[in-house]
């Protein structure tokens, strides 16, 4: 039984909690946690969680020797809160870019697509750069694991733009983020330049190579898109070899898109063969008497051997997502490179006084055989009070105070080590110490210069093989509907007002693709573009059908209308240049049972000349027909209204002949040209035009 609001006890309502109330903040800690704990990399080391744990992972189990994935697998769900396969998958992701883990067994094909063995047939280790850049226990930061039984790395220490190196892609509630890999050395360089003040460019660069138009690249940020396509040429006299293939595809998708193109009828195939083994071979072989530069095009235009790919660099910063553009990413990395670098001497500065110091102490207590002082001592305190009286006049030769520690590590020293004191190889020792002393004091004043040396380093020792794969280059635009194939016919049902592939019984209009635009006037003066299809409803009475292609754009309408039932008619010549899909337009003044009395369509140097039939009036005095010739006319837009005909009414108009004269046929005037896109613009607001 459901109580009214009036019967609830509301001694508790305090603790009431409504449950719209309840799914707003689970979702938004849900959101939170996927993107700041699964699928948006951090910036200060490039890495998501998953990746984060993995290599943390290999680092505790790391002696040198390979180890099953399967091995570091479960080391990793000690600090990964969820299931095996998305760790191993998450590890075979990251040893595919060949930069980070080095890898034994199969691992998959990135060029085919193919999976990696299981995780138990296949081993791993961290690879010598991955030792050298990513780790350093003194300088990690470190929180407790989710059962708050192990230690793991809060971020680790990268001194490596890693991020731009590996790329990044991932997909999180209401965000996503698709970080474009870049080349290992052009990275370095672009970090150099910006050390010494400089400014650099970034392009993206992928493993499975081909070439990029980056004119739009927009610095990886939102809104940019760059376009990848294959190494395609020809290979035989009827055959292409594709070498290879855009990022983000494998030689299986590319062939399906090729079949399925030919499937299409958008190109001509006789088969196709994959090749692929350490090196990308597909071989498309061609019908003979084909176009190899045609079918080319035709692979690009139509086929994954051509993709478009949007970037977004979103990453986490200060715990939050942002987005940064490529070269801003670089700076904070290479800024964050420094800052480690720098940290990493001060503990090395530390570490080598304190050495320092320690043998120093040594050299007093043993040299000056203060150790002989505390012999017949009874006490602790007068043990420790005897020899920091003993090292007073000493002090002075230190560089820090005495503490009691260092005074309980002198009476630690054994007796054997006192026996055989060296005081010369002390002395030298402590010399070796002080030289490394000034050098990491320099480098600490000059960790700029530090900074770039450690980066040249980097690109002498791991950058060799790291050349550049992919080609830069601008692309020719493709015009698709003059590569594609005339694979349809176009049919057309006048009377009922249907156009399309599909009505096989009507009236045949002309070979088409899939791809064209079809142009169609009615007899009540509305003129629409749609695209081919099996069938379209355009409206009853249908005059005129063509495809709408570049050689529309040459043809000039002409046209004779009523403006109403009984109103004024009208004449004039237009032509169409750019116009909306789907949309309506008017030819006449919009006035309701308006028709067009004449319709014709001419090339630009041609001109109708047709006969005007009035309807015979007791009253008309005039003639009942007269000539009217269309050259007179000029060609203005589709929406001008026209010259007027006459004020009586007309039984019909008939074609006479064309224009006697082609050099009175008046050609386009450009400042009604100007005025018809200006009228294009203002009606079409902000929708797309299809010029041609």
């Amino acid at each position: 039984m459901i109580e009214n609001d009036e019967n609830i006890n509301l001694e508790h309502s305090d603790s009431l909690t409504k449950v719209g109330g309840m799914y707003k903040e689970w979702f938004l800690d849900y959101a939170s946690y996927v993107i700041l704990e699964r699928a948006v990399p951090d910036l200060m080391d490039g890495l998501k969680p998953v990746q984060r744990r993995i290599l943390h992972s290999m680092f505790d189990l790391e002696d040198g020797r390979y180890n099953k994935v399967a091995n570091v697998v479960g080391h990793t769900m000690q600090y990964h809160p969820h299931g095996d396969a998305s760790i191993s998958d998450a590890m075979v992701q990251v040893g595919q870019k060949e930069l980070l883990i080095d890898m034994q067994g199969n691992w998959g094909n990135i060029y085919t697509g193919d999976k990696a063995a299981a995780s138990r047939y296949i081993e791993a280790r961290l690879s010598k750069f991955a030792l050298e850049v990513v780790f350093n226990p003194k300088t990690t930061n470190w929180q407790l694991s989710y059962d708050g039984r192990k230690k793991e790395p809060i971020h680790l220490p990268v001194k490596f733009p890693l991020l731009l190196a590996q790329g990044a892609e991932g997909i999180a509630v209401g965000l996503s983020t698709k970080i474009l890999p870049h080349n290992f050395n052009e990275l370095i360089n672009g970090s150099i330049n910006y050390l010494k003040g400089r400014s650099f460019k970034l392009f993206p660069d992928f493993q499975t190579g081909g070439s990029i138009d980056i004119k739009n690249y927009n610095d990886g940020n939102r809104g940019g898109r760059v376009k990848v396509r294959a190494l395609v040429e020809k290979y035989d006299k009827n055959v292409i070899i594709i070498k290879e293939i855009p990022y983000g595809t494998t030689t299986a998708s590319l062939i399906e898109s090729v079949i399925k193109a030919s499937e299409k009828g958008k190109l001509k195939i006789k088969k196709i063969e994959d090749n692929t083994s350490s090196d990308v071979e597909v071989l498309v072989y061609l019908p003979s008497g084909s176009s190899m530069q045609k079918s080319i095009d035709s692979l690009y235009a139509f086929t994954q051997c051509e993709v478009s790919i949007s970037p977004l660099c979103c990453i986490i910063s200060d715990n939050k997502p942002q987005f940064l553009g490529v070269r801003d990413i670089l700076k904070i990395s290479t800024d964050n490179t420094k800052g480690l670098l720098k940290k990493e001497l001060e503990i090395q500065l530390n570490e080598l006084e304190s050495q320092w110091h320690t043998i120093s102490l040594e050299r007093i207590f043993i040299e000056n055989r203060i150790y002989r002082d505390i012999e017949e001592k009874i006490t602790w305190d007068d043990v420790i009070s005897t020899i920091d009286e003993g090292l007073v006049p000493f002090k002075k030769k230190l560089k820090r105070n005495v503490t009691v520690d260092d005074i309980k590590k002198l009476t630690e020293i054994p007796i054997r080590k006192i026996s055989k004191f060296d005081l010369n190889k002390v002395k030298e020792k402590l010399t070796n110490i002080e030289v490394n002393i000034e050098e990491v004091k320099n480098n600490l004043n000059h960790i700029v210069d530090y900074t770039i040396q450690y980066f040249t380093h980097l690109k002498k020792h791991y950058g060799k093989e790291k050349k550049r794969k992919t080609i830069i280059e601008e692309f020719d635009d493709l015009d698709k509907k003059k590569i594609s194939i005339k694979n349809q016919k176009l049919y057309v049902n006048k009377e009922e007002g249907f156009i399309g592939t599909g009505l096989k019984k009507d009236e045949f209009v002309s070979d088409c693709s899939d791809l064209d635009d079809v142009i169609v006037f009615t007899k009540d003066g509305i003129m629409k573009v749609v695209k081919v299809d099996s069938k379209v409803f355009i409206g009853k009475d249908i005059l005129h059908v063509s495809l709408f292609n570049s050689e529309s754009k040459q043809k000039i309408y002409n046209l004779i209308y009523t403006d109403g039932k009984k109103g004024t008619s009208f004449m004039k010549r237009f032509k169409v240049s750019g116009v909306i899909r789907d949309k309506d337009y008017n030819l006449t003044q919009g006035k309701e049972l308006s028709k067009i009395l004449y319709f014709s369509v001419n090339n630009i140097n041609e001109a109708d000349v047709v006969t005007v039939y009035l309807r015979k009036k007791p009253s008309l005095r005039k003639k009942d027909k007269f000539e009217q010739d269309f050259a007179d006319l000029i060609i203005k837009g589709r929406d001008s209204k026209g010259n007027i005909v006459t004020k009586d009414s007309i039984r019909k108009v008939s074609y006479k002949s064309k224009a006697s004269n082609s050099e009175k046929i008046k050609k386009i005037d450009q400042i009604e040209v100007k005025d018809e896109e200006q009228v294009s613009n203002d009606s079409d607001e902000t929708q797309t035009k299809l010029e041609f």
